[in-house]
């Protein structure tokens, strides 16, 4: 049977998965319809791919899914979400809403394939897996035609969760940090991902569960070599094996920041996946289609790795510190100013200024200058907290220059302090507002 003129619904269009996905079937002549959470970063992604603007946490009975399904043959469901947090609810995206889409899809005799994860289980050690697994099942239950997809660490040209985190080790120069280097790991790479996908919309797989792994299981020391010599980094010089217990606390940190909208690939779902091990059985899949699957070498073979891999791999590492030094720049700045505020008020006082003034606008900014550095830590806002923090610098610089020009002899005047702030928070804006 053929995809092309075939009318797609994919779920999670924008996402590592779901682009690959989305732009494969659209090659092979399939009509494809995005089912997107934010219409702009569909656009931003998908271009001009026809889109459907919905909340998955929104479709939870089957008749929400009426309007969405007119004229569909097929749903390829590539949505998901790694942990619970303000944007994400994992029962509602991985069950319940994919539970009422199978129901839906089986009435109007709609194919579903949904691309799942290996280790959903329903006695798995993660919400992320357990919900997963709920969604697998009642799918299974809706009676609606069914291909579930298990991949294993999926490897493709962009980055994303696991494919982020090794890429990001790797970028650690002179020495290589790993945790749970022995742990069993196999890829697969986003061709083949995107094959399968492929044939079971077009039938040419049997109705079933697979997974989509290599033949065979590689340590996660292995993986990561592998990565470090596609990217193009020297190899380590040594090896630093991290402790359970700093592997604990770097996940809770992440997790606490996964509440202020910072998806990190350091969360503790997936270093408790990363601990179990990412292993499948290669064996139903290939005993379906006679094909086996890229090894790990094979499917870096046919990436390319560029300059904007290495940089993107560098700044991920780099992100949390200068955020880090941003945020506490300005949280010191305003909390010195509170302190201080007479020695400070005194400064404008002896420019001229009446104390209530000088004292009202020491309080002023520096509690802006405590917002911006409270701004900054908070996800959604922190490009915009960038360009606010550009903005205040400037006008610190400006005032400064009118207020009390003798400030710039002082060889710890504002000059020294703001301008590398100013210039850091301007390199952080554009790499803060693409990711």
């Amino acid at each position: 049977m053929q995809i092309a003129g075939k009318n797609i619904l994919v779920l999670g269009a924008y996402g590592f998965i779901g682009a690959a996905v989305t732009r494969s079937l659209r090659a092979e002549g399939a009509r494809v319809s995005a089912f997107v959470r934010s219409a702009k970063s569909g656009a931003q992604v998908l271009g001009d791919i026809p889109q459907i603007q919905g909340d998955l946490r929104a479709c939870l009975l089957p008749e929400d899914w009426d309007d969405h399904l007119q004229g569909i043959d097929c749903v390829v469901n590539c949505a998901g979400a790694l942990q619970d947090g303000p944007a994400d609810d994992l029962a509602a995206v991985h069950h319940t809403a994919i539970a009422a889409l199978g129901r839906a899809c089986a009435n109007q005799g709609i194919a579903v394939v949904q691309i799942s994860a290996i280790g959903a289980e329903p006695d798995a050690d993660t919400d992320f897996m357990r919900t997963k697994a709920a969604g697998d099942a009642a799918l299974r239950a809706s009676g609606a035609a069914l291909w579930i997809l298990k991949p294993g660490l999926v490897i493709g040209q962009s980055d994303y969760g696991g494919t982020a985190l090794l890429r990001m080790l790797a970028a650690v120069p002179l020495v290589q940090p790993i945790a749970y280097p022995d742990t069993p790991v196999q890829c697969v790479g986003m061709q083949d991902l995107c094959r399968a996908v492929g044939q079971a919309v077009a039938q040419d797989l049997p109705q079933g569960t697979y997974d989509l792994v290599e033949d065979t299981p590689a340590s996660l020391f292995d993986v990561l070599a592998e990565t470090r010599k596609w990217m193009g980094f020297p190899a380590a010089r040594t090896t630093i094996a991290v402790p359970g217990v700093v592997t604990t606390l770097i996940s809770a940190c992440a997790d606490g920041l996964g509440h202020l909208g910072w998806r990190s690939p350091l969360r503790s779902n997936a270093m408790t996946v990363m601990a179990d091990g990412v292993v499948g059985d290669p064996e139903p899949y290939r005993a379906a289609t006679g094909q086996s699957l890229a090894s790990l070498p094979q499917i870096y073979a046919g990436l390319t790795c560029s300059r904007e891999h290495r940089l993107t791999a560098r700044m991920s590492l780099l992100m949390p510190l200068v955020v880090g030094v941003l945020s506490l720049f300005w949280l010191l700045s305003g909390f010195i100013g509170l302190i201080s505020i007479s020695d400070a008020a005194s400064v404008l006082t002896d420019a001229g200024w009446g104390m209530a003034m000088a004292v009202a606008s020491v309080l002023f900014w520096s509690f802006v200058d405590i917002a911006l550095g409270l701004a900054i830590l908070r996800r959604p806002w922190a490009a915009r907290a960038c360009l606010a923090q550009v903005a205040v610098a400037l006008f610190y610089l400006l005032a400064a220059s009118f207020t009390v020009p003798g400030l710039w002899l002082d060889p710890l005047g504002p000059l020294i302090k703001i301008l590398p702030a100013m210039m850091l928070s301007l390199v952080a804006w554009p790499l803060l507002q693409s990711r």
